[in-house]
C-alpha cells in the first residue's frame, strides 16, 4: 500500500494589501459628489462629453462600492459549507465590475454616433471647469489606491479607472478650450469616443484577467513548469503529478500535488520547508502536498489529461 502524507503548507497565506477601507470609502464619497456636479453642468452645459464622463464616474461608484464590499467579504472565516470563505467573491466583484464597464462603454459610444447625425451647442468653459474638478477628484482617488495597486486585481482596477478617468479628464478641458476657440461642435462627441477607447483598454485587462482568475487560471506570474522544477528538486523527490495551482481569491494562491518519494516523507520539516519554499519563491501560501512512495502503481490521477 502506499504511504501517504498529506500535509496543508506552513507558508501562510498571501495577504492582501493593508486595509483600504479609508480609501474605499473617500473615493466613494468623493466621486458620488462629483458626479452629481458632473451631470447636472453636462445637462445645462448640453455637453454629451460631460454626461458620458458622469456615466462612466457612476460606475466607477457602484465599482468601488462592489470591491470594496468584495473586500470586507473575502475576509469571512471558512465555514462548513465554505470552506475557503468568501475569498472568491473578490475574483466575481472583479469579473462584474469588467462586464458593467463594457456595457456602460457601449452605451456612451452610442450617445456619441448620435451627436454626429445631430451636432448640438455645447458650453466650452462649463466643460473645461467642470472637468478641471474631475482631474482633482479622480487624481486624488487614484493616488489613495496606488500603493495596493501590485498586489489585488480589484485595487488595481480601482487605481486603473481613477488614474484613466483622471487623464479623461483632462482630454475634456482640452476638447471644452478647443470648442470654445473654434465652434467645433464635432470635438465633443470625438472626445466621448476616446473616452470609450481609454476605459475598454482598461477594462480588457480586467475582464480578461478576472475570467482567468474564476476559470483557476495559474496565475501570469507564475509559471508551472519552474514550480515542478523546484518541487522535483526537493531532497528525496522522484516525480510530481497532479499539480494544480489557482487564485483562491485576488490576493491568494493555492496550490496542490503529489510528490513521489520512494523513501517517503522524512517528517513534517520536510513538508514545512517544501511549503516555505512555495511561498517565498512564487507567493504560493496555501500548500497541500501529498506523498506517494511507489509510482509503478499507478496514481489514477497521474496522466496530465485527469483531473
Amino acid at each position: 500500500m502506499h504511504d501517504l502524507d498529506h500535509s496543508h503548507g506552513s507558508g501562510g497565506h498571501s495577504q492582501a494589501p493593508a486595509s483600504f477601507g479609508r480609501a474605499f470609502l473617500i473615493g466613494t464619497v468623493l466621486n458620488i459628489g462629483f458626479v452629481a456636479i458632473e451631470a447636472g453642468y453636462g445637462l445645462a452645459a448640453n455637453s454629451v462629453a460631460l454626461l458620458a464622463d458622469a456615466g462612466h464616474n457612476l460606475s466607477d461608484v457602484l465599482g468601488l462600492l462592489i470591491a470594496w464590499g468584495a473586500a470586507a467579504l473575502s475576509k469571512r472565516a471558512p465555514s462548513e459549507h465554505y470552506t475557503y470563505g468568501l475569498r472568491r467573491t473578490s475574483i466575481l466583484a472583479a469579473l462584474f465590475n469588467a462586464v458593467f464597464l463594457l456595457v456602460a462603454i457601449g452605451a456612451i459610444a452610442l450617445e456619441a454616433l448620435n451627436r454626429f447625425a445631430q451636432p448640438q451647442p455645447v458650453e466650452g468653459g462649463v466643460v473645461m471647469a467642470v472637468a478641471a474638478v474631475g482631474i482633482v477628484v479622480n487624481g486624488v482617488t487614484a493616488w489613495l489606491f496606488a500603493s495596493g495597486r501590485k498586489g489585488d486585481i480589484n485595487i488595481r482596477g480601482a487605481f486603473l479607472h481613477m488614474a484613466a478617468d483622471a487623464l479623461v479628464s483632462v482630454g475634456v478641458v482640452i476638447s471644452g478650450f478647443v470648442i470654445m476657440k473654434t465652434g467645433w461642435l464635432w470635438l465633443d462627441p470625438v472626445t466621448s469616443l476616446v473616452i470609450v477607447a481609454v476605459i475598454l483598454v482598461g477594462t480588457w485587462g480586467l475582464l480578461r484577467g478576472s475570467v482567468s482568475m474564476s476559470l483557476d487560471r495559474v496565475p501570469e506570474s507564475i509559471a508551472p513548469r519552474d514550480v515542478e522544477a523546484a518541487l522535483v528538486a526537493l531532497p528525496g523527490v522522484t516525480l510530481i503529478h497532479d499539480l494544480h495551482i489557482w487564485s483562491m481569491s485576488t490576493t491568494e494562491v493555492a496550490l496542490t500535488c503529489h510528490l513521489v518519494m520512494p523513501g517517503g516523507c522524512p517528517n513534517d520539516a520536510f513538508l514545512h520547508e517544501a511549503s516555505a519554499m512555495l511561498h517565498d519563491k512564487f507567493e504560493i501560501g496555501h500548500a497541500t502536498m501529498q506523498v506517494e512512495r511507489d509510482d509503478n502503481e499507478g496514481c489514477v490521477l497521474e496522466p496530465d489529461d485527469v483531473v
